[in-house]
């Protein structure tokens, strides 16, 4: 899907629909979509390379386990994650070369036994080190031998192998619906023998070697993906952070509105400098697609570094409406790691950081803001905050999804085609009127006056179509002023 920006001097190459955002005297809207979060992770077990979706606790401890030593990250990140309330969440796993899955080689009853059925675990990992496997016969069936998989002392699934041939033995493991743990495989003919607490090794879950390339070749799978926000597994490293807004600009330049949420160390976010820290670090990201958190937070007695915290506001921002800010949402954080002053707290907001604050009863975003500084040319102090930016990537992404299927290379490009693809942006702005999402008047759609008409400057293509989009934004309340009289 082509799309994106587009320049005079720089004419895009490829069909589509490119869109340029420009601040006017109140050019924004404002409607209500959940959004889609992705969420890099290492662990000790689950599908390597994969988008896995993740819809509760339970089920993060099914797909990837709860088990955090050694680098593993998906428990935290994808549980905090769930926590910010997204419409969906995908996780990605991520490993390096070395990681395998545990395995056991089950012999025959031949007088010179050889290996006849291989198991292995169903992912690469250290968890199925801990499986362990018994062939009994069937104490009720005469002649059936029955296959019981445990980890540790817990039975995760009881297998009827038949009569125990390999072949049969290994048709019956694979093909059981109820089996998600171990593969088999055929090495030789023969009757399994039966074992007792045969155990399974050599699972390697590829984690220590996980570098900034290996999170950068993953973001060419994201670009497949239709998703929201990306958020980091807890990694603060700042030339990874560099790599990663770099990529991010150029996908938001394309068309492919995603936002990055990003946090420091928990050693920053509690440091006597914490504030010069953070602030330096969103005036290193500076972009509008950088959502910058700058407080690490408590809950349930233990302490998360704002990179984790990172995970919960990505969350957070993908599943509000797009009618919703950021500003003053309850997080379920019980307090923070560090609590900023009021000056420090205007510093912060100031320099383009989401702070995370303690009002005395709980813990809540104190701005929505995104971590662009400096002003570009066509920019105004909105796109400063993160719903507007959100509500332009949605309007991006509805007026490419319609022009893509009903008008590209489907409508002539004549006067009559023209006014009927203006007849549907404006069908499409009094839609967002009705749900008040922008202004009920002033919007409009029209041709730009500077490729049509008397005194145009420029002259379109035969297959190209200028058009001027206006709509005036609203905004939520963020700042109430009053004056109290006293008589």
């Amino acid at each position: 899907m082509a799309g994106g920006t587009w320049s005079l001097t720089n004419q895009p190459v490829l069909p589509g629909l490119y869109m340029n955002f420009v601040g006017a005297a109140g050019a924004a809207i404002q409607p209500g979509a959940r959004g889609v979060v992705v969420a890099p992770v290492k662990a000790h077990w689950g599908p390597v390379g994969e988008f896995v979706e993740v819809t509760s606790e339970t089920a993060i401890r099914e797909l990837f386990t709860e088990d955090e030593a050694g680098g593993a990250t998906a428990f935290t990140t994808l549980y905090l994650a769930l926590l910010g309330g997204p419409n969906k969440l995908l996780a990605y796993r991520m490993a390096d070369s070395t990681a395998a899955p545990a395995q056991l080689a089950l012999k025959n009853t031949e007088t010179s036994p050889v290996d006849c059925v291989r198991l292995s675990a169903k992912y690469p990992g250290e968890r199925g080190n801990r499986f362990t496997v018994s062939i009994q016969p069937n104490s009720l069936m005469t002649g059936i031998k029955e296959l019981k998989l445990y980890e540790g002392g817990t039975l995760l699934r009881t297998i009827s192998l038949g009569d125990g041939e390999a072949e049969q033995a290994v048709m019956a493991i694979n093909q059981d619906s109820g089996n998600k743990w171990i593969v088999a495989e055929k090495l030789a003919d023969g009757v399994v023998d039966d074992v007792t607490g045969k155990i399974f090794s050599g699972g390697l879950s590829g984690i220590s070697g996980i570098t900034h390339a290996d999170y950068m070749a993953a973001t060419l799978h994201f670009e497949t993906r239709d998703f929201h926000v990306l958020t980091l597994d807890g990694v603060s490293d700042p030339a990874l952070h560099t790599s990663l807004v770099a990529w991010l600009k150029r996908v938001r330049e394309e068309g492919k509105g995603i936002l990055l949420t990003l946090g420091g160390s928990a050693a920053s976010d509690t440091a006597d400098n914490a504030v010069e820290q953070a602030v330096q670090r969103s005036a290193s990201f500076d972009y509008e697609g950088v959502i910058h958190v700058g407080s690490g937070a408590k809950l349930n007695g233990r302490s998360y570094s704002s990179a984790q915290v990172a995970a919960w506001a990505a969350g957070l921002i993908a599943g509000q409406s797009l009618k919703e800010s950021a500003t003053y949402a309850v997080s379920p954080f019980e307090d923070v790691t560090r609590r900023w002053t009021r000056s420090e707290q205007e510093a912060g907001v100031q320099g383009g950081v989401l702070l995370l604050v303690h009002d005395g009863r709980r813990v809540k975003v104190l701005r929505g803001v995104n971590s662009l500084v400096t002003l570009r040319e066509g920019q105004n102090k909105g796109w400063k905050k993160i719903r507007k930016i959100r509500v332009i990537d949605q309007i991006n992404a509805d007026l490419q999804r319609t022009a893509e299927d009903n008008y590209i290379g489907k409508v002539n490009n004549t006067e009559e085609g023209r006014l009927a693809l203006i007849s549907a942006g404006k069908q499409y702005l009094q839609a967002l009127a009705l749900e008040n999402v922008i202004e009920s008047t002033g919007y409009d759609v029209a041709l730009d006056p500077r490729f049509y008409g008397t005194g145009s400057q420029f002259e379109p293509e035969d297959d190209q179509v200028y058009l001027v989009w206006t709509a005036d934004d609203t905004d939520v309340m963020e700042q109430i002023f009053g004056t109290f009289y006293v008589q």
